[in-house]
């Protein structure tokens, strides 16, 4: 009894430390949620960013499974066409697969952020049920299976347009692997521009 006697004024002690240093479970400013901010989004799923990038056609971040594993995405090779290099007849062909994905792109970005977009209108009204939560969660999973398509089929076509020493040209311009350009210079290159390309002086 002596000993439970002695416990308790520690153990008030440390509750009443916890408060004053704010890690009180009931302390107001730790309850602040990663999201602060965000209610005023208009979609509250989808930022600012996401919804520009998705209107542009842009990759949002869908291609990663070619990209990181060595498989070329159009629009970067237009934008390294001269350090690659590509000849006419590639930036051509590449050319039309930017050009299609990019509509495609803005088509099925678009309906993605429309079903996001009715997501939203029936929790902020209220009208959400389960069974309308699950149609429009499909619906969502849908447009982002066919948008991540569109941007994957792309890079998948680049390959047969390309040498090999292009698409390793290609990868250690964008930074991937362990190579560092400083120390192979691609057949074709000249030495110096290569290394002044790439800081390598």
């Amino acid at each position: 009894m002596r000993q439970l006697l002695l416990a308790a004024p520690i153990l008030l002690l440390s509750v009443t430390a916890q408060a004053s240093d704010g890690t009180h479970s009931h302390g107001t400013h730790t309850h602040t949620s990663k999201y602060a901010g965000q209610e005023t989004n208009a979609i509250k799923s989808l930022s600012p960013g996401d919804i520009a990038e998705l209107k542009r056609g842009g990759g949002w971040g869908l291609a990663k499974a070619a990209e990181l594993n060595g498989v070329p995405g159009p629009l970067h090779l237009l934008e390294m066409r001269d350090d690659i290099p590509l000849d006419g007849a590639q930036v051509a062909a590449i050319t039309k697969i930017y050009d299609h994905m990019k509509s495609q792109a803005i088509e099925k970005g678009a309906t993605l952020i429309a079903r996001e977009q009715a997501l939203e209108a029936h929790f902020k009204n209220r009208t959400i049920t389960d069974a309308i939560l699950r149609t429009a969660l499909q619906a969502i999973a849908d447009a982002r299976r066919d948008l991540r398509y569109v941007h994957l089929a792309a890079h998948l076509k680049t390959p047969d347009i390309l040498s090999e020493d292009q698409i390793k040209t290609y990868n250690a311009l964008r930074g991937y692997g362990a190579t560092d350009p400083c120390a192979t210079i691609p057949k074709g290159h000249d030495a110096e521009m290569w290394r002044k390309h790439n800081g390598c002086d």
